[in-house]
């Protein structure tokens, strides 16, 4: 099977790409960083209004159906600039709110989704084994909350102190206990396991949109470095890392289209096909991570360099949405189901 893009799809890749390369991402995300949400705030509203957000949100609350395929397509790019903020968990909890509605839990739906398609409203979630922290809770109008064991879907408005993480941009916080029950029963159980699929395939597609942008800017530095008179680039060893990292990105990206054909399908594969997705993706990323820390030397380390926001964020997708031991087991279910 021949999995490829449409025109439409390329025309909106590239439309995303452009205006993300003209936004300077890095100063959004160092200022997000230290807790100043603005630029990244005004980045979010202009990813809103080329659709991102309704990507997960049902044409009857304003979105435009879900649509996996240019979700990842999206959230490629949303990695590929280092983009700031919780996309993965709005997206997601729009998921969750839309399947609530189609098990008659309407009321949710229609108090939010209009507002997250349209980017006026931000959402973060925590569900079970996501682990306890919400993403960027201090920059989120409420958070979404399952607690393991139940099958209660709560709003939560409070959250304790906000912790940094791998990912400077990546700021975690606890939510507070209580909150506004939405929900509750067997369709939020089934709600909030999609959702977490959804969160899943979304860090995937970031991890190779990251993966990508380490690989074209060690290319383009050991083009300019020389060593012995020679580029580091015309070194052998040089060209078999790059090689291998290209290669491994290949790899991910028809697992990550096969996994977003089987969630459009709502293929009984679909967790298995995300989880494989998300393991290879994210290693491939954490693998072209060490080689640009390499083959950039010194200069990889340094905090002040543009490249430091790529390699930290391919070391905390890695565990994001689930860690690659989980992820793997997952997988391997497709081999005996």
């Amino acid at each position: 099977m021949r999995l490829s893009l449409d025109t439409a799809q390329l025309d909106f890749q590239r439309a995303l790409a452009r205006m993300l390369k003209e936004a300077d991402t890095p100063s959004a995300v160092r200022a997000w960083a230290r807790g100043e949400h603005g630029p990244g705030l005004a980045l979010w509203e202009r990813v809103a209004a080329m659709g991102v957000l309704g990507l997960a949100t049902p044409e009857t609350h304003g979105g435009s159906g879900t649509s996996p395929v240019e979700l990842s397509v999206a959230f490629t790019e949303l990695g590929r600039h280092a983009v700031p903020g919780p996309y993965v968990e709005t997206v997601a909890a729009a998921a969750l709110l839309s399947r609530l509605a189609e098990h008659g839990e309407t009321a949710p739906a229609a108090a939010w989704l209009p507002r997250v398609g349209a980017g006026s409203a931000r959402l973060t979630l925590t569900l079970p084994g996501g682990g306890p922290y919400a993403l960027d809770a201090d920059a989120c109008d409420a958070v979404l909350a399952v607690a393991p064991g139940t099958d209660t879907l709560r709003l939560v408005t409070a959250h304790g102190p906000v912790r940094p993480s791998l990912d400077p941009a990546r700021r975690l916080a606890r939510p507070d206990g209580g909150g506004e029950v939405l929900a509750a029963g067997p369709a939020v159980r089934e709600a909030a396991a999609h959702a977490a699929d959804l969160a899943a395939f979304a860090v995937a597609a970031q991890a190779l949109g990251v993966g990508c942008a380490l690989l074209e800017r060690t290319v383009a530095y050991v083009r300019q470095r020389t060593q012995f008179g020679s580029p580091v680039g015309a070194f052998q060893a040089v060209k078999h890392r790059l090689a291998d990292t290209l290669v491994g990105l290949e790899f991910a990206r028809p697992l990550i289209s096969g996994a977003a054909v089987a969630l459009a399908k709502g293929a009984r594969s679909a967790t298995a096909e995300v989880a494989a997705a998300k393991a290879t993706a994210c290693d491939v990323a954490y693998a072209a991570a060490r080689t640009a820390l390499q083959l950039h030397g010194a200069l990889g380390y340094t905090a002040e360099y543009d490249l430091s926001l790529w390699l930290g964020k391919a070391r905390a997708l890695r565990s994001a949405w689930g860690t690659p031991a989980e992820c793997r087991a997952r997988a391997m279910q497709l081999f005996f189901e």
